[in-house]
């Protein structure tokens, strides 16, 4: 197995949300899974100050020259992003 091409795409930056919750969706529990999914819609902002910071640390959403914030544009905010990422991943396991 191909150990250094595996790490890399664990700890690569993601370039676009969809890779973000690809990722997200490969190494999150079954137990996470299951409360976000069966979260509301309205309540994923509970997550702002958990897994968002998570995602905005991991993910390296407040270097400027990211990535991923580079692609959705220019004035958008690390904390927006990590939302827009959360949203995505709870559509996604719906």
């Amino acid at each position: 197995m191909d150990w250094s091409n595996q790490l890399d795409n664990i700890t690569r930056t993601p370039k676009t949300v969809d890779e973000a919750v690809t990722r997200l969706i490969s190494v999150l529990d079954n137990e996470n899974k299951q409360s976000i999914v069966t979260m509301q819609e309205s309540d994923l902002i509970n997550l702002h100050f958990s897994l968002g910071i998570e995602i905005r640390n991991s993910f390296g959403l407040h270097d400027q020259d990211n990535p991923l914030l580079n692609s959705l544009g220019y004035f958008v905010h690390p904390d927006d992003v990590s939302m827009l990422i959360i949203n995505a991943l709870w559509k996604k396991l719906q």
